[in-house]
C-alpha cells in the first residue's frame, strides 16, 4: 500500500495509483495535521466570526452571514448547485487522477476538512469506485468548480458512479462497493472539496506522461525513417549541439546516435548528397525544443500535484484564515497550452517525414507511394493524407485558451484561467499525435522492406521485428485502416514502451 502525505506523490506514484490500481493509505503525521486544522475550524464556528467559506455565502455571496443551524445545508447547497458539468463523462482514470490529487491536497492540513470525509474518498479509490464526472463546464478558477462537484456528490450519496465497468446512481453503485455514504458534509467541508485545480491537473499529468511516451516514439520512428531514406548521421554529431547548448536538443541528438549505432542504412555527408532536408537534419533541434518543454511543463505539474489549491486556506498554528486564490489554474493552464504546442510539432515533423517516404521525388529512390505496382496501387498515398487531417487539427486545437477569460459571479471572479480546457485540448492533441507517429512508423516500414531491413540498427531492427510479427508488408492495396488501427495500439503496449525506452530523460 502507498502512503502518501500531501507533499510525495510523483509521475511514477501516481501512475501505480491510478492506471495499475495500486491501493493508497495516508500517512499517520497527515492525520495529525487534518485534525489539527479541522479542530481550528471547529473554534471558529464557535466563535461565530464572519469568515469566508465557514460560515458565509459563496463568490459574490461572500457577505451572506450563514446561521449555524444551517451551515451542514449550505455544504450540501453547494455541491448540488455546482454540479452543473455538460459534455462527455472524463474517463475513468481522470477521475480516479483527481480524486488522488484532491486527496494529496486536503492532508496537507490547510483545508480544515474532517479526516473521515478525505478517508471516504480514498476508500473509493481503493475500491475502484470512480464518480460520474462531465469533462465540460470549468473557468478554471475558483477551482474545477463542476467537475469536482460532480466527483464530490457520491460521497453523500448523489449523482452517478461508475462501478465494474457500469454506470449506476451513487446509491447503488455505494451499495455494491459495499461503501456507506456519508450522512452529511459539515462546514467548509463542501467546499474543500471543490476549491482546487485537480480536474485540468488530472488530466495534465495524464497527458503529460504520454507525452514522454511520444518523444521516445518520435525518436525510433526519426531512426527508422533516416535510414529508409539513406539520411545523413553527421548532423547528430555532438560537437554541433553542444554548441547550441539547448540540453533536449542535446540529448535527442546522443539519443539517435545510439538508436542509429551500428546501421548500415545511413550516409556519411557527400557520400550521396551533401544536406537532407530540414524535417531530418533539424530533427534534434525541433524534437529537443518540445522535449525541453515538455519538462517544463512536467516541473509545473509535479508542484501542481503537491500544492494547497483551496480557499479560504487554515493557518491553525498561526490562528489565521485567510481568504486569497490558490484555486486560480494560470500555472497549469499556461503549461498546458504550452505542451499542445510542443505536441502538435512531433506530429508535424512527423508528417513532414512521412511525405518524403511515399513521395517518390523526395524519398532517394523509393517506388511512389512505397507499393510494388503503383497506378492500379495506391499503396500509402492516403496514409499520408490522414496524417495531414490529424496535423491540421492539432493546429486548431493549439490556439491557447488561457489568454481568455469570462467574468463570472457576478463580476466578483473576474478573471479565470481556462485551465481545464486547455488540459483537455493537449489531451485530445496527444492523442491525434499518438496516430500520426503510428502513421509514420506503419510507413517507415514498408520503405525499410523496400530498401533492405537487414541493414537496420540492432535497436531499430528490434522495433521492426516486434511490429512484423502482427503486420505484414504490403505488396497490394487491402483495407489500410485495419492495420494503422492495430499500429496505434501495438505503440501504447507495455511491451513495445519496454521495448523503446522511456530513457530519453535519464
Amino acid at each position: 500500500m502507498i502512503k502518501i502525505n500531501g507533499s510525495n506523490l510523483d509521475f511514477s506514484l501516481f501512475e501505480r495509483i491510478v492506471l495499475d490500481f495500486e491501493e493508497v493509505s495516508i500517512a499517520d503525521s497527515s492525520k495529525v495535521l487534518v485534525n489539527e486544522a479541522r479542530a481550528y475550524v471547529e473554534k471558529v464556528i464557535q466563535s461565530e466570526n464572519a469568515v469566508y467559506g465557514i460560515n458565509t455565502g459563496f463568490g459574490k455571496l461572500s457577505d451572506v452571514s450563514i446561521d449555524k443551524c444551517d451551515l451542514t445545508k449550505l455544504q450540501e447547497n453547494l455541491i448540488k448547485s455546482h454540479a452543473c458539468g455538460v459534455g462527455e463523462v472524463f474517463s475513468e482514470a481522470i477521475v480516479r487522477g483527481m480524486l488522488l490529487l484532491r486527496i494529496n491536497a486536503l492532508i496537507k492540513g490547510k483545508s480544515g476538512i474532517r479526516l473521515e470525509v478525505i478517508e471516504k474518498m480514498v476508500e473509493f479509490l481503493n475500491k475502484r469506485l470512480s464518480p460520474v464526472v462531465f469533462s465540460k463546464g470549468s473557468l478554471g478558477a475558483s477551482g474545477d468548480l463542476a467537475p469536482l462537484s460532480h466527483m464530490a456528490l457520491p460521497i453523500i450519496g448523489l449523482g452517478e458512479v461508475f462501478y465494474e465497468g457500469e454506470r449506476l446512481t451513487a446509491k447503488e453503485g455505494l451499495k455494491r462497493a459495499e461503501i456507506k455514504p456519508l450522512p452529511s458534509l459539515e462546514a467548509k467541508e463542501g467546499l474543500s472539496l471543490i476549491n482546487g485545480t485537480q480536474a485540468m491537473t488530472s488530466v495534465g499529468v495524464l497527458t503529460l506522461i504520454e507525452a514522454l511516451r511520444l518523444v521516445d516514439l518520435s525518436i525510433y520512428n526519426l531512426g527508422i525513417t533516416m535510414q529508409a531514406l539513406e539520411g545523413i548521421i553527421d548532423v547528430f554529431d555532438s560537437k554541433i549541439h553542444e554548441s547550441r547548448n539547448q540540453t533536449g536538443q542535446i540529448k535527442i541528438a546522443k539519443a539517435m546516435l545510439s538508436i542509429l549505432d551500428d546501421s548500415k542504412l545511413m550516409t556519411k555527408q557527400g557520400e550521396k548528397r551533401v544536406q537532407d532536408a530540414y524535417s531530418l537534419r533539424c530533427s534534434p533541434q525541433v524534437i529537443g525544443a518540445s522535449l525541453d518543454a515538455i519538462n517544463y511543463c512536467k516541473d509545473i505539474l509535479i508542484k501542481e500535484m503537491n500544492a494547497v489549491t483551496d480557499n479560504p486556506i487554515v493557518f491553525a498554528n498561526e490562528d489565521q484564515v485567510i481568504s486569497a486564490g490558490n484555486f486560480h489554474g494560470q500555472p497549469v493552464a499556461l503549461a498546458m497550452d504550452f505542451l499542445a504546442i510542443a505536441m502538435s510539432e512531433l506530429a508535424n515533423i512527423s508528417e513532414r517525414r512521412l511525405e518524403r517516404l511515399v513521395n517518390a521525388s523526395l524519398s532517394n529512390g523509393l517506388p511512389p507511394f512505397l507499393v510494388k505496382k503503383p497506378g492500379i496501387n495506391s499503396g500509402f498515398m492516403i496514409v499520408q493524407y490522414s496524417a495531414a487531417s490529424l496535423v491540421s487539427e492539432n493546429k486548431v486545437l493549439s490556439h491557447p485558451a488561457s489568454v481568455d477569460s469570462i467574468p463570472s459571479s457576478a463580476n466578483q471572479e473576474d478573471h479565470v484561467s481556462m485551465g481545464t480546457i486547455a488540459a483537455r485540448k493537449a489531451y485530445e492533441i496527444v492523442g491525434n499525435v499518438n496516430d500520426v507517429l503510428a502513421m509514420e512508423l506503419f510507413t517507415g516500414l514498408q520503405a525499410v522492406d523496400f530498401r533492405g531491413s537487414k541493414g537496420l540498427s540492432t535497436k531499430t531492427k528490434k522495433v521492426y521485428e516486434y511490429i512484423r510479427e502482427h503486420i505484414s508488408f504490403i505488396d497490394e492495396d487491402k483495407i489500410m485502416y485495419e492495420d494503422i488501427h492495430k499500429i496505434k495500439n501495438l505503440i501504447k503496449t507495455k511491451e513495445f514502451k519496454k521495448l523503446i525506452g522511456g530513457k530519453i530523460n535519464e
